[in-house]
């Protein structure tokens, strides 16, 4: 995970090697959500702020022409796998940004450079020009919506827990957290503080915990009975774990009404155009399978693959 970024971790692909991270844990709940508006001042990380130079003297006018003219999109990522990160050999990879590779080079950019900054940056980032587009797989939800413009998800995303082999409090919700008093955890930012409020977890309790192998640590010594993340983030850091293992994905319910997640590509409000030339073509490859096939090295099954519009969402 580069530095500054407050993007939960999850697995990458099998072949590629997992980043050895430190794990911190704290109580403190944060300001910011994952997956929920971000809200406050850009501030970049070093890769962030070297691919940001000049930025403010970059012409207005029709953005995807200016690209084509610069060969190269500047996508903005905040470090985290599965979705835009730069992997331990030093490659720029992840499910949303092979997408932006293919969708990009056959609208005739075809250089992609990444702008890693904290995930809390990445809109206000995006509004100032930082960068040209969000390429971090990010949730699409009505607050957010007021603040860009979103293609339509690449995915759609339940939770899932990850608790000790053979759930033994048989915990499938966060209504069962609630109803067991089960000790629980989630991630730095992560929308599933809000879903666990929402059921009735006292937000003092819930443990914050800097990422998934944190929350995989805690399960296994028994600090916490249950961490809560994405299905795809549970399944793949449970792999190799004699000690802990993944529940079956389900959608969170919000106000008697299930939640179910989606992420996609975010532009300025302004870059409608360009917005609408990158939905043509992820419905073109939702149609042909293409889109699958480039996510499920990531780890993303044909359950994450989704008919779900921004439009929606935003709703």
């Amino acid at each position: 995970m580069k530095p500054g970024s407050r993007a939960a971790m999850a697995s990458p692909p099998e072949h590629k090697k997992r980043r050895s991270t430190e794990t911190t844990e704290t109580t403190e709940r944060p300001s910011l959500r994952r997956r929920s508006l971000l809200l406050g001042t850009a501030v970049l990380g070093a890769a962030g702020a070297v691919g940001a130079t000049g930025c403010s003297r970059i012409p207005s006018g029709d953005t995807l022409a200016r690209l084509k003219s610069q060969r190269t999109v500047r996508l903005g990522i905040a470090g985290e796998a599965p979705y835009g990160f730069i992997d331990e050999e030093g490659d720029f990879t992840g499910e949303a940004v092979e997408l932006a590779k293919v969708i990009f080079k056959r609208l005739g950019v075809a250089g992609v450079q990444p702008v890693a900054t904290d995930f809390s940056s990445l809109i206000p980032g995006l509004n100032s020009q930082q960068f040209d587009v969000v390429s971090a797989g990010m949730y699409i939800n009505k607050e957010r919506c007021a603040q860009v413009v979103f293609a339509d998800p690449e995915y759609q995303m339940l939770d899932a827990f990850i608790v000790p082999k053979g759930n033994p409090k048989g915990l499938r919700s966060y209504q069962d957290v609630v109803r067991t008093g089960a000790a629980f955890a989630t991630g730095t930012g992560y929308a599933e503080i809000d879903y666990a409020i929402s059921a009735g977890v006292p937000e003092k309790e819930i443990v914050i915990l800097q990422d998934p192998v944190a929350g995989l640590n805690a399960v296994e010594s028994g600090r916490v009975d249950v961490f809560a993340g994405t299905a795809l983030t549970g399944r793949s850091v449970v792999k190799k774990s004699r000690k802990a293992e993944a529940t079956e994905p389900f959608a969170p319910v919000v106000d008697g009404k299930k939640k179910i997640d989606g992420g996609g590509f975010a532009f300025r409000p302004t870059d409608t155009d360009l917005r609408d030339a990158v939905n043509t073509e992820i419905h073109r490859m939702k149609k042909s399978g293409e889109l699958f096939r480039i996510l499920r090295p990531f780890g993303f099954t044909e359950t994450e693959m989704t008919t779900l519009t921004a439009e929606e969402l935003c709703a």
